[in-house]
Protein backbone atom coordinates (compact mmCIF):
# COMPACT_ATOMS: atom_id res chain seq x y z
CA UNK A 1 0.00 0.00 0.00
CA UNK A 2 0.93 3.33 -0.72
CA UNK A 3 2.74 5.71 2.38
CA UNK A 4 0.09 8.24 2.93
CA UNK A 5 2.11 9.59 6.07
CA UNK A 6 6.04 8.71 7.50
CA UNK A 7 7.00 10.75 10.63
CA UNK A 8 10.65 10.20 11.21
CA UNK A 9 11.87 10.85 14.96
CA UNK A 10 9.45 13.75 15.90
CA UNK A 11 10.10 15.93 19.05
CA UNK A 12 7.76 18.77 19.66
CA UNK A 13 8.06 20.77 23.02
CA UNK A 14 6.39 23.79 24.79
CA UNK A 15 7.88 26.83 25.83
CA UNK A 16 6.40 27.54 29.81
CA UNK A 17 6.97 29.59 32.53
CA UNK A 18 8.26 26.50 34.38
CA UNK A 19 10.45 25.33 31.42
CA UNK A 20 10.52 23.39 28.66
CA UNK A 21 7.79 20.87 28.52
CA UNK A 22 9.16 17.67 26.16
CA UNK A 23 5.23 17.08 24.92
CA UNK A 24 6.27 14.41 21.78
CA UNK A 25 10.15 12.67 22.21
CA UNK A 26 11.08 10.87 19.12
CA UNK A 27 8.32 9.40 17.58
CA UNK A 28 8.42 7.87 14.52
CA UNK A 29 5.41 6.01 12.40
CA UNK A 30 4.21 5.29 9.13
CA UNK A 31 0.55 5.68 7.84
CA UNK A 32 -0.62 3.89 4.16
CA UNK A 33 -3.81 4.58 2.24
CA UNK A 34 -6.46 2.43 3.64
CA UNK A 35 -5.30 2.39 6.97
CA UNK A 36 -6.36 2.80 10.32
CA UNK A 37 -3.44 3.41 13.04
CA UNK A 38 -5.11 4.16 16.51
CA UNK A 39 -3.28 6.35 19.50
CA UNK A 40 -4.04 4.85 22.62
CA UNK A 41 -2.51 5.83 25.90
CA UNK A 42 -3.49 8.25 29.19
CA UNK A 43 -4.45 11.62 28.93
CA UNK A 44 -0.98 13.77 28.88
CA UNK A 45 0.82 11.15 27.00
CA UNK A 46 1.21 13.32 23.71
CA UNK A 47 -1.65 11.62 21.56
CA UNK A 48 -3.33 15.01 20.52
CA UNK A 49 0.17 17.00 20.32
CA UNK A 50 1.12 14.65 17.87
CA UNK A 51 -1.27 14.71 15.45
CA UNK A 52 -2.04 18.47 15.80
CA UNK A 53 2.00 19.03 15.31
CA UNK A 54 2.02 17.33 11.89
CA UNK A 55 -0.61 19.87 11.06
CA UNK A 56 1.30 22.29 12.21
CA UNK A 57 -2.09 23.60 14.72
CA UNK A 58 -0.10 23.89 17.84
CA UNK A 59 0.28 27.41 19.66
CA UNK A 60 3.35 29.80 19.13
CA UNK A 61 4.76 28.22 22.53
CA UNK A 62 5.16 24.98 20.43
CA UNK A 63 8.38 24.25 18.75
CA UNK A 64 9.66 21.07 17.00
CA UNK A 65 12.94 19.68 18.00
CA UNK A 66 13.62 17.50 15.51
CA UNK A 67 12.62 15.34 13.57
CA UNK A 68 10.72 15.16 9.63
CA UNK A 69 6.93 14.86 8.39
CA UNK A 70 6.77 13.33 4.71
CA UNK A 71 2.73 13.67 3.40
CA UNK A 72 2.38 11.54 0.50
CA UNK A 73 6.30 11.91 0.03
CA UNK A 74 6.79 15.36 0.15
CA UNK A 75 8.79 16.34 3.26
CA UNK A 76 6.39 19.26 4.94
CA UNK A 77 8.58 19.76 7.64
CA UNK A 78 9.72 23.46 7.04
CA UNK A 79 6.22 24.54 5.29
CA UNK A 80 5.28 27.59 6.39
CA UNK A 81 1.47 29.04 7.05
CA UNK A 82 0.19 29.88 3.56
CA UNK A 83 1.43 26.42 2.41
CA UNK A 84 0.15 24.52 5.07
CA UNK A 85 -3.30 26.18 4.93
CA UNK A 86 -3.13 24.56 1.05
CA UNK A 87 -3.13 21.27 2.71
CA UNK A 88 -5.59 21.43 5.40
CA UNK A 89 -8.79 20.17 4.36
CA UNK A 90 -7.62 19.09 1.21
CA UNK A 91 -4.97 16.62 1.62
CA UNK A 92 -5.20 16.09 5.62
CA UNK A 93 -8.16 17.00 8.03
CA UNK A 94 -9.45 16.32 11.44
CA UNK A 95 -12.77 15.74 13.38
CA UNK A 96 -11.88 16.93 16.77
CA UNK A 97 -13.31 15.75 19.97
CA UNK A 98 -16.37 18.59 21.06
CA UNK A 99 -18.18 18.94 17.40
CA UNK A 100 -20.38 22.34 19.49
CA UNK A 101 -16.68 24.23 19.92
CA UNK A 102 -16.35 22.89 15.82
CA UNK A 103 -19.92 24.19 14.51
CA UNK A 104 -21.13 28.06 14.74
CA UNK A 105 -24.33 28.10 16.02
CA UNK A 106 -25.70 31.16 14.63
CA UNK A 107 -25.19 29.20 10.95
CA UNK A 108 -26.77 26.03 9.49
CA UNK A 109 -25.39 22.58 9.59
CA UNK A 110 -25.85 22.78 5.68
CA UNK A 111 -23.97 26.65 5.26
CA UNK A 112 -21.08 25.69 7.40
CA UNK A 113 -20.27 22.20 5.36
CA UNK A 114 -21.14 24.73 2.14
CA UNK A 115 -18.04 27.27 3.51
CA UNK A 116 -15.89 24.05 3.58
CA UNK A 117 -16.64 23.27 -0.11
CA UNK A 118 -16.51 26.47 -1.45
CA UNK A 119 -12.86 26.67 -0.22
CA UNK A 120 -11.22 23.65 -0.76
CA UNK A 121 -13.53 23.11 -4.45
CA UNK A 122 -13.15 27.06 -6.00
CA UNK A 123 -15.79 27.36 -8.90
CA UNK A 124 -18.40 25.40 -7.93
CA UNK A 125 -21.73 27.11 -8.86
CA UNK A 126 -24.35 26.97 -6.21
CA UNK A 127 -26.61 24.23 -6.95
CA UNK A 128 -23.13 21.94 -7.14
CA UNK A 129 -22.19 23.31 -4.13
CA UNK A 130 -25.82 22.32 -2.66
CA UNK A 131 -25.74 18.64 -4.15
CA UNK A 132 -22.05 18.50 -2.87
CA UNK A 133 -23.18 19.20 0.96
CA UNK A 134 -25.98 16.82 0.29
CA UNK A 135 -23.69 14.13 -0.89
CA UNK A 136 -21.51 14.21 2.63
CA UNK A 137 -24.14 14.57 4.73
CA UNK A 138 -25.67 11.12 3.15
CA UNK A 139 -22.23 9.96 3.19
CA UNK A 140 -21.46 10.23 6.88
CA UNK A 141 -25.05 8.76 7.57
CA UNK A 142 -27.66 11.53 7.66
CA UNK A 143 -30.90 11.04 5.70
CA UNK A 144 -33.32 13.37 4.48
CA UNK A 145 -29.84 15.40 3.59
CA UNK A 146 -32.21 18.26 1.96
CA UNK A 147 -34.36 19.47 4.28
CA UNK A 148 -32.00 18.86 7.60
CA UNK A 149 -28.66 20.96 6.14
CA UNK A 150 -31.16 23.86 6.91
CA UNK A 151 -31.03 23.08 10.28
CA UNK A 152 -29.18 24.88 12.86
CA UNK A 153 -26.58 22.62 15.54
CA UNK A 154 -28.73 22.84 18.88
CA UNK A 155 -31.50 21.14 16.94
CA UNK A 156 -29.39 17.97 15.91
CA UNK A 157 -28.21 15.32 18.29
CA UNK A 158 -24.84 14.85 19.47
CA UNK A 159 -24.28 11.90 17.26
CA UNK A 160 -25.08 13.73 14.29
CA UNK A 161 -23.45 17.08 15.40
CA UNK A 162 -20.62 14.64 15.34
CA UNK A 163 -21.17 13.49 11.95
CA UNK A 164 -21.56 16.93 10.56
CA UNK A 165 -18.20 17.84 11.91
CA UNK A 166 -16.80 14.54 9.72
CA UNK A 167 -18.84 15.94 6.97
CA UNK A 168 -17.11 19.38 7.20
CA UNK A 169 -13.76 17.30 7.43
CA UNK A 170 -14.57 15.13 4.41
CA UNK A 171 -15.12 18.21 2.62
CA UNK A 172 -12.00 18.57 0.25
CA UNK A 173 -11.63 15.30 -0.07
CA UNK A 174 -8.16 14.43 2.04
CA UNK A 175 -6.31 11.70 1.77
CA UNK A 176 -5.59 11.93 5.80
CA UNK A 177 -7.89 12.19 8.44
CA UNK A 178 -6.87 12.66 12.27
CA UNK A 179 -10.06 11.74 14.47
CA UNK A 180 -9.41 12.68 17.76
CA UNK A 181 -11.48 11.10 20.53
CA UNK A 182 -14.79 11.55 18.13
CA UNK A 183 -16.68 8.99 20.10
CA UNK A 184 -15.98 10.41 24.00
CA UNK A 185 -18.91 13.15 24.62
CA UNK A 186 -21.20 10.21 22.90
CA UNK A 187 -23.11 7.35 24.66
CA UNK A 188 -22.46 3.82 23.66
CA UNK A 189 -24.83 3.25 21.05
CA UNK A 190 -23.94 6.07 19.08
CA UNK A 191 -20.63 5.25 19.91
CA UNK A 192 -20.68 1.88 18.16
CA UNK A 193 -22.46 3.85 15.20
CA UNK A 194 -20.13 6.98 14.71
CA UNK A 195 -17.25 3.97 14.25
CA UNK A 196 -18.87 1.71 11.81
CA UNK A 197 -19.67 5.14 9.52
CA UNK A 198 -15.71 6.12 10.45
CA UNK A 199 -14.40 2.34 9.27
CA UNK A 200 -17.45 2.89 6.01
CA UNK A 201 -15.57 6.40 5.11
CA UNK A 202 -12.03 4.96 5.75
CA UNK A 203 -13.06 2.01 2.82
CA UNK A 204 -15.17 3.73 0.96
CA UNK A 205 -12.77 6.70 0.40
CA UNK A 206 -9.67 4.99 0.80
CA UNK A 207 -8.27 7.62 3.29
CA UNK A 208 -5.51 6.57 5.85
CA UNK A 209 -7.09 7.55 9.35
CA UNK A 210 -5.24 7.95 12.95
CA UNK A 211 -7.44 7.58 15.12
CA UNK A 212 -7.31 9.03 18.89
CA UNK A 213 -8.26 7.18 22.05
CA UNK A 214 -8.84 6.02 25.44
CA UNK A 215 -11.33 3.39 24.51
CA UNK A 216 -9.60 0.23 24.29
CA UNK A 217 -12.85 -1.44 23.13
CA UNK A 218 -13.28 1.26 19.93
CA UNK A 219 -9.91 0.77 19.53
CA UNK A 220 -10.54 -3.17 18.91
CA UNK A 221 -13.81 -1.70 16.65
CA UNK A 222 -11.84 0.09 13.94
CA UNK A 223 -8.13 -0.25 13.83
CA UNK A 224 -5.73 -2.24 11.52
CA UNK A 225 -2.38 -0.76 13.68
CA UNK A 226 -2.18 0.10 17.50
CA UNK A 227 0.61 2.88 18.89
CA UNK A 228 0.68 2.88 22.94
CA UNK A 229 2.01 5.96 23.72
CA UNK A 230 3.33 7.04 26.86
CA UNK A 231 5.10 10.11 28.68
CA UNK A 232 5.66 11.40 24.84
CA UNK A 233 7.15 8.25 23.22
CA UNK A 234 5.36 5.07 21.18
CA UNK A 235 6.26 2.45 23.20
CA UNK A 236 4.42 -0.46 21.26
CA UNK A 237 2.97 -0.59 17.91
CA UNK A 238 1.61 -3.18 16.15
CA UNK A 239 -1.18 -4.79 14.81
CA UNK A 240 -4.25 -4.73 16.57
CA UNK A 241 -4.46 -8.38 16.88
CA UNK A 242 -1.02 -8.63 17.91
CA UNK A 243 -1.19 -5.60 20.69
CA UNK A 244 -4.22 -7.14 22.26
CA UNK A 245 -3.53 -11.05 22.01
CA UNK A 246 0.24 -10.62 22.42
CA UNK A 247 1.37 -7.63 24.22
CA UNK A 248 5.22 -7.38 25.53
CA UNK A 249 5.15 -3.43 27.23
CA UNK A 250 4.72 -3.83 30.75
CA UNK A 251 2.57 -0.56 29.97
CA UNK A 252 0.23 -2.36 27.45
CA UNK A 253 0.04 -4.94 29.26
CA UNK A 254 -1.26 -2.94 32.29
CA UNK A 255 -4.11 -1.21 29.99
CA UNK A 256 -5.64 -4.33 28.99
CA UNK A 257 -5.38 -5.24 32.47
CA UNK A 258 -7.86 -2.29 33.38
CA UNK A 259 -10.45 -3.35 31.05
CA UNK A 260 -13.79 -4.13 32.99
CA UNK A 261 -13.73 -7.60 31.18
CA UNK A 262 -10.56 -9.13 32.32
CA UNK A 263 -11.69 -8.06 36.20
CA UNK A 264 -14.83 -9.70 35.05
CA UNK A 265 -15.65 -11.18 38.80
CA UNK A 266 -12.91 -9.92 41.04
CA UNK A 267 -14.78 -6.97 42.64
CA UNK A 268 -12.52 -4.54 41.68
CA UNK A 269 -10.89 -3.09 38.25
CA UNK A 270 -7.35 -3.68 37.82
CA UNK A 271 -5.21 -0.22 38.32
CA UNK A 272 -1.58 0.81 37.16
CA UNK A 273 0.03 2.08 40.34
CA UNK A 274 1.76 5.74 40.50
CA UNK A 275 1.14 8.78 38.53
CA UNK A 276 2.74 9.48 34.66
CA UNK A 277 5.82 11.10 35.30
CA UNK A 278 5.92 14.96 34.37
CA UNK A 279 7.28 16.19 31.02
CA UNK A 280 8.97 19.24 32.71
CA UNK A 281 11.94 16.81 33.26
CA UNK A 282 11.26 13.40 31.90
CA UNK A 283 13.04 10.78 34.12
CA UNK A 284 16.29 8.99 32.97
CA UNK A 285 16.04 5.59 31.15
CA UNK A 286 12.57 4.16 30.71
CA UNK A 287 9.45 6.41 31.54
CA UNK A 288 7.44 3.97 32.96
CA UNK A 289 10.26 2.59 35.57
CA UNK A 290 9.08 3.40 38.62
CA UNK A 291 5.42 1.63 37.47
CA UNK A 292 6.91 -1.00 36.64
CA UNK A 293 7.07 -4.26 39.00
CA UNK A 294 10.08 -5.95 36.54
CA UNK A 295 11.72 -2.92 36.38
CA UNK A 296 15.40 -3.63 36.25
CA UNK A 297 17.93 -1.07 37.46
CA UNK A 298 18.98 -0.43 33.87
CA UNK A 299 15.51 1.02 33.45
CA UNK A 300 16.37 3.94 35.66
CA UNK A 301 19.81 4.32 33.68
CA UNK A 302 19.06 3.26 29.96
CA UNK A 303 16.05 3.90 27.37
CA UNK A 304 15.29 0.69 26.01
CA UNK A 305 15.38 0.61 22.20
CA UNK A 306 12.51 -0.55 20.06
CA UNK A 307 12.75 -4.26 19.98
CA UNK A 308 11.35 -6.03 16.89
CA UNK A 309 9.03 -8.41 17.82
CA UNK A 310 7.68 -9.26 14.42
CA UNK A 311 7.46 -7.70 11.01
CA UNK A 312 4.81 -5.87 12.28
CA UNK A 313 5.38 -5.38 16.32
CA UNK A 314 8.00 -3.65 18.02
CA UNK A 315 8.04 -2.53 21.45
CA UNK A 316 10.49 -0.65 23.42
CA UNK A 317 11.05 -2.46 26.85
CA UNK A 318 14.43 -4.37 28.17
CA UNK A 319 12.22 -7.24 29.03
CA UNK A 320 12.50 -7.78 25.06
CA UNK A 321 16.27 -8.46 24.96
CA UNK A 322 17.95 -11.77 23.89
CA UNK A 323 19.82 -11.76 27.13
CA UNK A 324 16.53 -11.03 29.57
CA UNK A 325 14.49 -14.03 27.24
CA UNK A 326 17.03 -16.75 28.04
CA UNK A 327 17.49 -16.27 31.19
CA UNK A 328 14.25 -15.38 32.34
CA UNK A 329 11.85 -16.26 29.54
CA UNK A 330 11.08 -12.59 29.63
CA UNK A 331 9.51 -12.85 33.57
CA UNK A 332 12.10 -10.12 34.64
CA UNK A 333 11.60 -8.90 38.29
CA UNK A 334 13.46 -6.56 40.70
CA UNK A 335 17.02 -8.09 41.91
CA UNK A 336 17.37 -10.15 38.62
CA UNK A 337 20.18 -7.81 37.00
CA UNK A 338 23.42 -7.83 38.19
CA UNK A 339 25.77 -4.98 40.02
CA UNK A 340 25.74 -2.85 37.06
CA UNK A 341 21.77 -2.98 36.62
CA UNK A 342 22.87 -4.97 33.52
CA UNK A 343 21.03 -8.00 31.85
CA UNK A 344 23.98 -10.62 31.71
Amino acid sequence: MEKRLKVDHLSISFDTPQGEVEAVRDVSFSLSSGEVLALVGESGCGKSVLCRGIMKLLPASAKMKSGSIYVNGVDITKFREREMQKMRGRVFSMVFQDPLTVLNPTLTVGAQIAEAVKIKTPGLSRDEIQKRVSELLELVGIDRSLERMKYYPHQFSGGMRQRSVMAIALAGNPSILFADEPTTALDVMIQAQILDLLRRIQKTLGTATVFVSHDLGAVARVADRVAVMYAGKIVEIGTAEELFYDPKHPYTIGLLRSLPSYSKGCGTLSAIPGMPPPLLHPPKGDAFACRNEYALAIDYEEEPPMFRVTETHYAATWRLDARAKKRYGGQIKKGDENEEGRIT
